[in-house]
């Protein structure tokens, strides 16, 4: 039977100011809070607001037959927070359907699996402790920031205790296989892999409303025969994309959200089935590992990295930034660490790409890649500086490793009392009763 694995992500950039090489040592904000307000609070009443209320509804209306899988960025979460709360309650709202299933990504919505093994762990972490924290259950699946996805990744992923991780069905990977089975990490086959088919998501994501697309106009019961006629063996259709998609990408008077709305009912008909990440990980056998020993992502034609790392001023913004992530690891500074979340946000690299993609590329302020770049590495100079003040360059590896070693053994220190301490309070109420049953029995002889 077929199933259909259907996932949102909700992602959105903070807005860097104008910052010249003068403010460097005197200024240490870098944000345009009147454009992060007015962007968030755009991107939730135009796309957000209307999209989470029709995936409550459709999960309300289809007696569990419908589900669906998201994630959200920490950084995005923090901006909704503060700018747009009704965001939250509808998140909190979709959640008790029971319907849905939060996945983990990195907190800052960064490229620090590219980078830097340990900055990663914690990047994953925070962001698993925030979604357990606000939805209850601890994250089983991941995504990457733009599905970004390796063998090195996917191994440490299945180290850090996950069951599964979704990414690219990239035709460079797959050559002739299809992206509508299970597969598994090619370093560790307990991480199984779902594959985006990326057709059928940009369909929905890019296409929709484009008048000169030849299947326009697209309706639910076309999009589900498309899915109906497939061999039937292809068990697995994963259709990933962005929530803005519905509402920004393709506006809502496209009737996108009908469209979607509709893709159940349709699904039903056809015998076809709607599956979180964890119910196809857990119940589907993987049928081969997928091998990737080169980075690949959602982004561009290529699906790889180059749309953030492909020119010399990505790459050198990327050595600059992570060339103190070590530092920013022992620093205890809450502001220091808040703007190493919001600095590593990939969408500061992307605006420096210069590839020619055929599609416009939303730059912000900035009028050129090199004026992104200029911004981004006074802002970056400007926070080193910052971080060197608490762990001055000085500091030989040696020292920063032991420092490093340190911590890590006092954290493990700590996540094994707290178990300790877990197993006593659990068996506590047992202990309890143990001797007002002895007290009993003595008053009854």
């Amino acid at each position: 039977m077929k199933t259909i694995c259907l996932y949102f992500e909700i992602h959105n950039i903070i807005n860097l100011k104008r910052y010249r090489c003068f403010d460097i040592g005197r200024d240490h904000y870098y944000y345009d809070d009147y454009e992060n307000e007015r962007t968030i609070n755009d991107v939730a009443e135009r796309s957000y607001i209307p999209a989470l209320g029709t995936l409550i509804e459709m999960a309300k209306s289809n007696n569990g037959a419908f589900k669906v899988a998201l994630s959200v960025s920490g950084v995005a979460l923090e901006q909704l927070e503060t700018y747009a709360p009704r965001v939250i309650e509808l998140l909190h709202e979709l959640n008790e359907t029971g319907c849905v299933e939060f996945l983990c990504e990195p907190y800052s919505h960064g490229l620090s699996s590219l980078a830097n093994e340990e900055c990663f762990r914690d990047d994953v972490e925070r962001m698993r402790v925030k979604v357990k924290q606000m939805f209850g259950k601890a994250p089983k699946v991941f995504r990457n920031s733009s599905l970004i996805y390796s063998n090195e990744i996917g191994a440490i992923i299945a180290d850090m205790g996950f069951k599964g991780i979704l990414t690219e069905g990239a035709k460079h990977v797959l050559g002739w296989k299809s992206a509508h089975y299970l597969y598994h990490c090619a370093y560790n086959q307990n991480l199984k892999v779902l594959l985006r088919d990326y057709k059928l998501s940009d369909d929905i994501s890019l296409r929709f409303n484009n008048s000169e697309w030849n299947e326009y106009p697209l309706f639910a019961d076309k999009y589900i025969g498309w899915i109906a006629d497939m061999p039937q063996e292809e068990q697995v259709i994963n259709i990933f994309m962005e929530l803005s998609a519905l509402g920004v990408a393709q506006p809502l008077s496209s009737n996108i959200l009908e469209f979607i709305k509709a893709l159940p009912i349709c699904a039903k008909e056809k015998g076809i089935t709607f599956s979180t990440p964890t119910e196809i990980v857990t119940k589907l056998k993987s049928v081969d590992a997928v091998d990737v020993p080169y980075p690949m992502s959602w982004t561009d034609e290529e699906r790889d990295i180059s749309s953030f790392l492909g020119n010399i001023l990505q790459r050198e913004a990327f050595d600059k930034l992570y060339s103190v992530a070590e530092r920013v690891l022992l620093c205890q500074d809450r502001r220091i660490k808040q703007d190493w979340d919001y600095l590593q946000a990939s969408n500061n690299f992307r605006f420096m790409t210069t590839k020619n993609t055929g599609m416009h590329i939303e730059r912000g302020i900035y009028d050129s890649p090199f004026d992104a770049f200029t911004n981004y590495m006074n802002i970056v100079g400007d926070f080193i500086a910052r971080v060197n003040a608490q762990f001055p360059e000085d500091i030989d590896s040696e020292e920063l490793s032991s420092l490093l070693k340190m911590i890590a053994n006092q954290n493990e220190e700590i996540a094994a009392l707290n178990k300790e301490l877990a197993a006593l309070k659990k068996d506590a109420p047992a202990a309890k009763k143990e001797p007002a049953k002895r007290g009993r029995k003595k008053k009854e002889e």
